[in-house]
């Protein structure tokens, strides 16, 4: 009797363990996992870059008696630029990076696992070649992004803590720096900064991430020179640029797709202090460019699935 009640007991917990062994989302959630095991530099050069920003910062607080005298003698609006400085170049600095750590990683994701032939383990576990190329698109599209703007938000917070010590430790007026740096608008401004980015690079992970899986050797020649000897082509044969404006278009196109006009330097300084004014989501949205930029995304990752299941180690 306490057999039978036994089994009854176990069967039941068996067959739930069995069930969540075959649950669809297991492999991917392990594949992301695997990538950012493998893949350390994801969060490392962010880190490293705030490292790098915080230590400039701290050089420029040693100067900060100069430095203020120098501000305060400046117009307001000018002003509003020297305080910020700073935090908008930790801003910059973290994202650059954290934008090739992005783009070398999906030049790198699918031609690396042929190198060092690890592909022949990975394609014995039950992981398509749609999970692997999901988790690693997974990566640049929003472990990248996360990245950056949980560091840069978390190396503003410590610019601003260690300026408000040091302000008032020299009987200065601590909010001065609180003021000219709106945390909670900039938090929100650079979150919307970082999700425009990454939707309008899409297709250049997408792009990047196809030639990883197509190219044996050197795969950031064969990603960046057939677009740009495509363009010298056409410039020499028909004397145009639509080549060389669709490149320009698609690395820089989102400052003027995603955010409000700026018409000159004096309402830029306005936007400085009040950052709302220059979102403009909507217009973002309504872009046929990022619409078409997402297609082709599509079009690049499905190429990548279908090259890498043809593909053996180099």
């Amino acid at each position: 009797m306490s057999t039978a009640t036994d089994a009854n007991t176990i069967a039941p917990d068996a067959g739930a363990r069995s069930e969540t062994a075959i649950r669809p989302t297991r492999p991917f959630y392990w594949s992301v996992r695997r990538e950012l095991w493998e893949h350390r530099s994801i969060w490392i050069a962010p880190l490293a870059a705030a490292g790098l920003v915080l230590f400039g910062f701290l050089i420029r607080l040693v100067r900060l008696p100069h430095v203020l005298i120098t501000v305060n003698g400046l117009p307001p609006m000018k002003q509003s630029l020297a305080y910020a400085s700073p935090f908008a170049g930790a801003a910059a600095a973290i994202l650059v990076v954290g934008l090739i750590v992005a783009v070398f990683y999906c030049l790198g994701s699918l031609g690396g696992e042929r190198r060092d032939r690890s592909i022949l383990f990975w394609k014995s576990l039950p992981a398509s070649d749609l999970t692997t190329v999901l988790a690693k698109a997974f990566v640049p599209l929003l472990i990248v992004p996360v990245v950056i703007f949980a560091v840069t938000i978390a190396t503003q917070i410590i610019m601003l803590l260690i300026g408000s010590v040091v302000l008032a430790a020299n009987g200065m007026n601590v909010s001065a720096i609180w003021t000219h740096w709106p945390m909670a608008k900039m938090t929100v401004a650079f979150a919307y900064l970082v999700a425009v980015i990454t939707l309008w690079y899409a297709p250049l992970y997408g792009w990047f991430m196809m030639v990883s899986a197509w190219a044996r050797k050197m795969a950031i020649l064969w990603a960046v020179l057939p677009p740009i000897g495509l363009s010298i082509v056409e410039h020499i044969a028909f004397d145009t640029s639509w080549v060389g404006d669709l490149i320009n278009y698609r690395v820089g196109g989102f400052v003027e797709e995603a955010f409000a006009s700026l018409p000159n330097r004096h309402h830029i300084v306005i936007q400085t202090i009040d950052p709302y004014a220059l979102l403009a989501p909507e217009k973002f949205l309504s872009t046929p460019g990022l619409w078409v930029g997402l297609l082709f995304a599509v079009a690049f990752f499905a190429a990548a699935v279908y090259l890498r299941r043809g593909r053996e180690p180099a």
